[in-house]
């Protein structure tokens, strides 16, 4: 842990050189994005101060306590005030882990999620449909607001693809830890022998990007617009109120026909890009650090098998770290802190042990 304290010190000192740099000065949105990374450090780097000044305390304590020279009534002193300095010390310690874990500048942004069916045909669709009902219970116990993007229905109810928005605060830190395949064991309705089908639907949770995130160039912008073909009344139907935005640059096709408003689907496409954009970002600087944050609760990677759900035994598997529920009824009812609070405490220990 003391290496990352450091590293943030010395990044906390570089940002106030910036700040006083009169050509940085000049750049109206680098002085935001300094300020606000400034703003973030503050507390942990005032923590930290204290913690040092406390143990640079606590250590000449100790030198009296434990020097032969030093007065009998001195040592006394020296023991009083060296229990007195532990107790600040470790709740200082205590104090910078919690403030460590919240360092993560993604974690209290909202996201963008989208589930797709995988392979199983119609009995996938329906879990994903299953998962989509999950996600947004949940939010509503959160009370995170949660916004329908594009949604692709099949024949039988279920999703082929379902894209929202779920906005409010802390948002990624929670869900981040559904990104990833979901496998699901379960007989269908249709089968007569009760043989159980393995299906897997796919994940991704994408933090939600601002301006200042990603740059788009709209040069770099193809929008294209369409009649919608899904379900939405007459409105939506016969205009052209269905956006096709593609990302030249990368080939990042994204489009939206939710609304019968072409601007508002034109909004929510920009929300969906930038966050894909914001993803590739950062999954490039991911590769460049290959050891940051990643073994013990996984990769978090789209193609890694992270949990399976095994509806003849009511049972939740979660992969990562081997943690399993009985549960099952609640959870995919929206009780999904069942799961998430067993990863939090893992990412916990992985970061501080780590020192990441």
């Amino acid at each position: 842990m003391h290496e990352v304290l450091e590293s943030r010190l010395k990044r906390f000192e570089e940002l106030e050189r910036l700040l006083s740099d009169p050509v940085v000065l000049a750049d109206r949105a680098q002085v935001r994005a300094y300020a606000k990374e400034r703003s973030d450090l503050m507390p942990l780097v005032d923590r930290y101060r204290q913690f040092r000044r406390v143990q640079a305390e606590l250590n000449e304590a100790r030198e009296i306590l434990n020097s032969k020279e030093s007065p009998a009534e001195i040592r006394a002193l020296a023991q009083t005030e060296t229990e007195e300095l532990k107790g600040r010390s470790e709740a200082l310690k205590q104090e910078l882990e919690a403030l460590l874990l919240d360092q993560d500048p993604e974690a209290q942004k909202s996201v963008i999620v989208e589930i797709r069916a995988g392979t199983g045909g119609a009995e996938a669709s329906l879990f994903a449909a299953d998962l989509y009902r999950m996600y947004t219970r949940y939010a509503a116990r959160q009370a995170w607001k949660v916004e329908p993007i594009e949604t692709s229905a099949t024949e039988v109810g279920g999703f082929k693809e379902a894209i929202f928005a779920v906005e409010g605060d802390g948002v990624f830190r929670r869900l981040k830890f559904e990104m990833g395949v979901h496998r699901v064991q379960r007989v269908p309705a249709t089968e007569a022998s009760g043989r159980i089908h393995t299906s897997t639907i796919t994940v991704a949770v994408m933090p939600q990007a601002e301006e200042l995130d990603v740059q788009i160039d709209p040069k770099d912008l193809r929008v294209d617009v369409f009649r919608s073909s899904g379900p939405g009344g007459q409105g939506v139907n016969t205009t052209d109120s269905a956006v096709r935005i593609t990302h030249l640059p990368t080939g990042i096709v994204v489009s939206c026909q939710d609304e019968r408003s072409q601007l508002k689907n034109k909004a929510k496409a920009m929300k969906v890009l930038r966050a894909r954009l914001l993803e590739a970002k950062t999954q490039e600087q991911q590769a460049k650090a290959a050891s940051q944050r990643r073994a013990q609760i996984g990769t978090g990677e789209r193609s890694e098998k992270i949990r399976t759900y095994n509806f003849p035994d009511r049972r939740i598997t979660d992969h990562r770290i081997n943690f399993t529920s009985h549960r099952m009824e609640e959870v995919l009812d929206g009780n999904l802190d069942e799961l998430i609070e067993p990863l939090l405490e893992a990412e916990r220990q992985v970061r501080l042990g780590a020192g990441k």
